[in-house]
């Protein structure tokens, strides 16, 4: 199943509620959440508070990626305030499967991420253990850059790899996708699509409806 994943990134937070309210509408499956904390990435987003305080706008997965230092001190946190899913950096964790064993323990989906220039080999003892692969279009950090083409046979590689070892593997892209490059992913192989100011500038359902459309002509 293809699932569109808005990043409330390039949301509007002066009508965060009613923001939430339009993809739903649209009929987005996903929420996705970037958390960040100024030391992994330059920028700082937001954190629990703001999760919590739209948690009862949608009932939609909460998709909570971590881009911060040593994840394993919030995942009770932000299991607590809403998330459903965590995904968390290999990058960022000293001990990524302990970290993968802590968000399962709080009946939470988890997912690994992985920055452009990082090799999947760091799956290599993982990747049975994880719901979700996240794989970074962009160096993380900021909204807006344009998608590392480079990307895409990563991509592939690793649906290959979920696909010969029969796992049941979601592959989600984060960066640069709008309504051209979303077809080079979903080629590729990717079912979970993040999309920011595709989606949230300008007509937020008719944007989300659309790249619904295309990713409904990929499902096979």
């Amino acid at each position: 199943m293809n699932i569109l994943a808005p990043s409330i990134l390039a949301a509007d937070f002066k009508n965060l509620g009613s923001e939430l309210k339009r993809i739903d509408e649209a009929g987005a499956q996903y929420v996705h959440i970037d958390v960040m904390d100024g030391q992994f990435v330059p920028s700082i987003s937001f954190g629990m508070p703001v999760i919590q305080s739209v948690r009862s706008a949608t009932k939609r997965i909460f998709d909570v990626h971590l881009m911060v230092v040593d994840p394993e001190r919030y995942i009770d946190d932000f299991a607590a305030c809403g998330a459903d899913m965590i995904t968390v950096h290999a990058e960022s964790c000293r001990h990524l499967d302990r970290v993968i064993g802590q968000i399962h323990e709080k009946g939470l989906k988890a997912g690994v991420a992985l920055n452009p220039a990082t090799s999947l080999c760091v799956l290599d003892y993982v990747l049975e253990k994880v719901d979700m692969v996240l794989i970074m279009t962009v160096n993380p950090g900021f909204g807006g850059q344009k998608y590392i083409d480079s990307c895409t046979n990563k991509i592939s590689a690793l649906r290959k790899i979920a696909e010969a070892k029969n796992l049941d593997l979601d592959i989600e892209v984060d960066g640069g996708i709008n309504k051209d490059t979303i077809h080079t992913v979903l080629e590729a192989g990717a079912n979970v699509v993040v999309a920011g100011s595709t989606v949230f500038n300008g007509n937020v359902t008719e944007n989300a409806k659309e790249l619904l459309a295309i990713m409904k002509e990929y499902e096979g």
